[in-house]
């Protein structure tokens, strides 16, 4: 297997040279560049931190801190999720970590263990990447049907047909996803292993596990909230905003 190449530090600089140049075009056109600067710093200041975490996380090898991860994984998604919605309220809330944590967990659990069958069942190496990616995921989807959902109701749609509306639309960018992998784009993990030397056809199998992973996430976590939201009669909120 080939040793994937070191990116140094001058090398890592010149990987800033697309980031100079949107920051320009958005001077040239007098947007500003503070929001540009502000997103760049604190991407790149989040990364650094967690790739510090991860190496003591990886070399803890501890359950109790992989699941005190996952718990803080999901706090923080379904806290995201609403971001939409003005105001987020602790019923609403309760209701989208509900969807999030058993969609997230129950499809973590069939990919660590029906899938790749890990030994411990918590290797932190696995189970921590895909949680972050599943729980984004089902982040995505209940923020999407959230703020369809209330929007529909808010234009006087009933809640039976604000529902299916809902979902659709939550699972729109994951179809789309579907659809164009392979053709339009090469997925991040496909391409992180193929540059990391694994066989294509090795990679592919685990984009498909990954692909499959997250369309059922989506669906489930957006349909998890809907139901509980309509089952619990949560009144909408007529003001839309991010909070």
């Amino acid at each position: 297997m080939d040793t994937i190449p070191e990116i140094g530090l001058v090398r890592l600089l010149v990987g800033f040279v697309p980031v100079v140049a949107a920051i320009a075009l958005l001077i040239r056109f007098s947007l500003g560049a503070w929001h540009g600067l502000y997103a760049t710093a604190r991407m790149l200041i989040q990364l650094l931190v967690i790739g510090y975490v991860l190496t003591y996380i990886f070399e803890a090898d501890q359950p109790y801190i992989v699941l005190l991860v996952l718990l803080v994984m999901m706090a923080v998604a379904s806290w995201i999720a609403l971001r939409p919605l003005a105001p987020r309220t602790p019923s609403r809330y309760a209701i989208a970590f509900a969807a999030v944590s058993a969609s997230g967990l129950l499809t973590l659990a069939l990919v660590t263990q029906g899938v790749l069958s890990l030994d411990p069942w918590y290797d932190p190496r696995y189970a921590v990447p895909l949680s972050g990616m599943i729980f984004s995921a089902g982040m995505n989807a209940v923020s999407l049907a959230a703020e369809r959902y209330d929007a529909e109701l808010s234009g006087g749609v009933l809640p039976a047909d604000a529902l299916p509306t809902a979902l659709n639309a939550a699972l729109i960018p994951q179809v789309n996803t579907l659809l164009a992998v392979g053709l339009v784009a090469l997925p991040g993990m496909m391409t992180g292993q193929i540059l990391a030397g694994v066989e294509p056809l090795i990679a592919v199998r685990y984009q498909i596990v990954v692909m499959c992973m997250l369309f059922g996430v989506t669906g489930m976590s957006a349909a998890a909230y809907l139901v509980l939201v309509q089952r619990l009669e949560i009144p909408v909120n007529q003001t839309h905003g991010r909070a």
